[in-house]
């Protein structure tokens, strides 16, 4: 049989049940011979370093500590093996009565040496190695139990493993542990051997370790000095995910990667591997896999040669409290060497650089270091520019600190055009600015430097711009009024459809009304849009406070966050530069913005235009119909509009579509209002407002310098109804029956109808009107809510360009709502 290796971290030797769970998941592999390579228990090897300081330091608790964990020990055993297996009990008890009298020493000496600190350290390896040989020697349902032999045998590697400190990393003497090894295995023949990791012995015979987290590191020794077929590295997580659950939870597990991959991904912070784990493996063609104890018919993560297909980002991941560090300086431009005294000086004072950047024009270098020691670096960089810096060559040297690492990793991204470009328009879009940049030329690796404070924002945002998870929106809603209770309903239904069709994850975080608002709890937590849409106000609601609505939505564990404003407020529409300013895209039918004073609009265009959010507005002139979208294709592709005329309410088009003699039209406003086609004030269309104002947007977006005052607008309404309540005007609307009627009349007599009229030319002379207008005009014959506007151009100059459709209506303002915001869900990169 081919030897499989086996390598178990702390998490899954945590105790006697875990033993026990390891011993029968390998004990019914009866297909392999097994190589084991063991951790220490959790938290073991923290505590035997910390038992050494203790000693050393003469402190007065350890020997309590040390009695604690040799219990532990010997509890786990007797949970194992119960009294069946004595000679292991007393193996552990005389290395414990060592361990003491090693401890006693320290502390009468009063300090720790190295050596004892690596011996001490090293022990937790070798007391769970002795914990697992009995849990399988106990175990009767191993196969070589059945047959009266040992079912496994302990290999102490400080009697295999022979290692050489190199500056790089521990280096193996791999043919005099070879030797060893063939040697062992002659005196005591098995198909199962467990191996304790991390600890070793140099070639010249001193006990030593192969450093933090060495313990993957010994499996994949192992596995090559076996010769084996596979390694598996067992943990408590699935396998190798595409970026940091903690940070991202939508990552996916990776079922395949490449050994390269594998490396970078564990350099830049992937917790579930050690950096230099799989070199052996490497160097062998040993396949890796990476699965979980307790999940164990979950086939994990397969590490090998082979690339893989799919995305070209297989994973990203990140290094957390660095600092970056640069060097400025013009005397640096075309002088040979500058890079070398840098990284010669901070090697000297073994300061690790994770990244380097360095602009093509030689005037800076930047490089990213572990925080805790920038100010070091700059005083040593300082220092070894003394000269340079007296005498002007070199203008600075600082560091800004709260710097994380931000890395893209990928075999496939080698060759493949617009990876970088993808990685930067998503960093983009969720606001985040790039400090420094790094690329290698096998290009398997981008690395981006960014503030700490951006950094759960960029990962989110990238992970979902490679298409690894959903892109997710943080939305809040202002206004659950008709069209916004209607646009929840349309969420509702449409939610689990974009999520599974397009990869976008719509998550209503808060909702505001005129005096209360609705937040979602928990962090990852989303607002039940269907039940908000029956009752937004139930006992979970409380006090309107905008502050906190926007913090809500806005908050640094989402990449997006949006507000939809389904309200006709000015004070809301006060606060969109700020929250356009801030990154917060903003989608509305709320005409107050867009058609307010100058000064305000331009306010909220500038954050728009400087590219920090988009601002989406089609539904404040034609609902769901594509007026602002035609104007701006008109203009982008070179035409200019000389003339736009057309009926741009659809409650005035509903009143006078059905308007006839005999009728009340005070009954008719009512009608129309209860149907939610009016303005929350009827008065709003009325009196004209509601078109001049959709005009003015219209005229903005031509690029004419437009207000409400510039627009000749009739005002239908009765001026002592003017300033009532919105109630009182309502029930005293029957004052207008007389004049409305009187009109109707002289129309009809004329064989006209009467439509209520906007038009505007390039000059930006516009008027809002009811006019009677022939039997035969365009605008005479109109389902009952249509608009209809008509676009005079240089292209379209004998026939105008017509768009007509329903203008009025919660269902279809919703809709165009909706459609904005899949808009902006589409440009953030969301495949819609």
């Amino acid at each position: 049989m081919q030897w499989i290796a086996h390598k178990f971290g702390g998490s899954s030797l945590a105790d006697a049940e875990c033993m026990a769970h390891v011993v029968g998941v390998l004990g019914r592999r009866e297909d392999e011979a097994q190589v084991i390579v063991v951790s220490a228990m959790a938290g073991v090897t923290d505590e035997l370093i910390a038992l050494t300081g203790l000693a050393a330091e003469g402190a007065a608790d350890w020997p309590g500590r040390l009695e604690r964990l040799r219990a532990r020990h010997l509890d786990a055993l007797e949970a194992l093996a119960g009294d069946r297996d004595e000679a292991t009990r007393s193996r552990l008890v005389s290395r414990f009565g060592q361990l003491e009298q090693l401890l006693s020493g320290l502390s009468l000496m009063g300090s720790a040496p190295i050596e004892a600190v690596e011996l001490v350290s090293g022990l937790g390896e070798v007391f769970a190695a002795e914990l697992v040989t009995a849990g399988f020697n106990a175990h009767d349902g191993c196969q070589d139990k059945r047959d009266g032999n040992d079912a496994a045998v302990m290999i102490d590697a400080r009697e295999i493993l022979r290692v050489q400190p190199t500056p790089l990393m521990v280096g193996v003497d791999w043919e005099d542990s070879s030797r060893r090894l063939t040697a062992f295995q002659i005196e005591r023949t098995a198909r199962r051997y467990v191996v304790t990791g991390f600890v070793c012995r140099q070639r010249d015979g001193r006990i030593s370790t192969l450093g933090r987290n060495g313990s993957d590191y010994s499996g994949s020794i192992f596995a090559r000095l076996f010769g084996a077929r596979e390694l598996h590295i067992w943990t408590n997580v699935d396998g190798l995910l595409s970026a940091d659950p903690a940070a991202v939870p939508q990552a996916v597990l990776l079922d395949h990667l490449s050994y390269r991959e594998a490396f970078e991904l564990a350099y830049f912070g992937a917790r579930v591997l050690h950096p230099q784990a799989l070199a052996p493996a490497l160097e062998s063609g040993i396949p890796v896999r990476v699965r979980n104890t307790f999940h164990p018919d979950n086939p994990g993560t397969l590490i090998d040669a082979e690339t893989g297909d799919g995305s070209p980002v297989k994973g990203i991941t990140s290094i957390g409290d660095m600092a970056l560090i640069t060097i400025e300086g013009a005397g640096m431009i075309g002088v040979p060497g500058t890079a070398e005294r840098v990284f010669s000086a901070l090697h000297r004072a073994e300061v690790s650089v994770a990244m380097i950047s360095q602009s093509s024009s030689e005037h800076s270098i930047c490089l990213v270091v572990p925080g805790a020691g920038s100010d070091r670096a700059v005083s040593i960089i300082e220092r070894a520019f003394e000269q340079e810096l007296r005498h002007g060559q070199i203008q600075r040297v600082f560091a800004v600190e709260g710097i994380r690492i931000l890395a893209i990793v990928g075999e496939a991204m080698t060759g493949t055009p617009g990876v970088a470009a993808r990685l930067f328009n998503s960093l983009s879009r969720a606001g985040v600015n790039v400090r420094a940049i790094a690329q290698g030329a096998s290009e398997r690796n981008i690395s981006v430097a960014v503030d700490e404070a951006d950094a759960e924002r960029a990962l989110k945002a990238v992970h979902a711009g490679f298409y690894l998870s959903e892109h997710t929106l943080s939305i809040g809603l202002v206004g659950p009024g008709q069209v916004g209770k209607t646009l929840l309903r349309q969420i509702a239904q449409t939610r689990q459809g974009l999520l599974e069709r397009a990869r976008l994850d719509l998550r209503l975080r808060a909702v505001a009304g005129s005096k209360r608002m609705r937040l979602a709890g928990d962090q990852e937590a989303s607002l039940d849009a269907r039940a908000l849409a029956e009752d937004p106000w139930s006992d979970e609601s409380g006090p309107l406070d905008f502050d906190a609505f926007t913090r809500q939505v806005n908050d640094d564990h989402w990449p997006h966050a949006l507000i939809i404003d389904c309200t006709a407020s000015d004070e809301v529409a006060e606060r969109y530069a700020d929250w356009l300013a801030a990154g917060i895209h903003v989608v509305t039918p709320n005409k107050r913005a867009g058609s307010g004073p100058g000064e305000r609009y331009a306010a909220v265009r500038e954050p728009v235009d400087a590219g920090h959010a988009r601002w989406r507005y089609e539904a404040t002139v034609g609902a769901g119909l594509p007026i602002i979208q035609t104007v701006r294709d008109l203009i982008d592709t070179g035409d200019s509009i000389r003339r736009v005329e057309g009926i741009f309410s659809g409650t005035l088009a509903y009143l006078f579509n059905r308007f006839e003699p005999g009728m009340s039209f005070a009954e008719l406003v009512g009608e129309a209002h209860a149907a939610g086609y009016t303005e929350p004030d009827p008065r709003d269309d009325l009196s004209g407002m509601d078109v001049a104002r959709k005009l003015v947007i219209v005229a903005r977006e031509m690029g004419l310098t437009m207000e409400l005052a510039d627009i000749d607008v009739e005002n239908l309404i009765a001026a002592e109804l003017t300033d009532l309540g919105t109630d009182d005007f309502l029930s005293q609307l029957g004052r207008m029956d007389a004049v409305m009627s009187e009109r109707l009349d002289t129309a009809r007599r004329d064989d006209r109808v009467l439509r209520h009229v906007a038009e505007l030319d390039h000059t930006g002379r516009a008027a809002v009107s009811l006019r009677a207008l022939p039997r035969d005009h365009p605008f005479a014959h109109l389902a009952l809510t249509d608009n209809v506007v008509a676009f005079t151009t240089d292209r379209y100059c004998d026939n105008p360009l017509i768009v007509q459709g329903p203008g009025a209506g919660p269902e279809v303002t919703a809709a165009g709502v909706f459609a904005d915001l899949l808009r902006v869900a589409s440009a953030l990169g969301a495949k819609l």
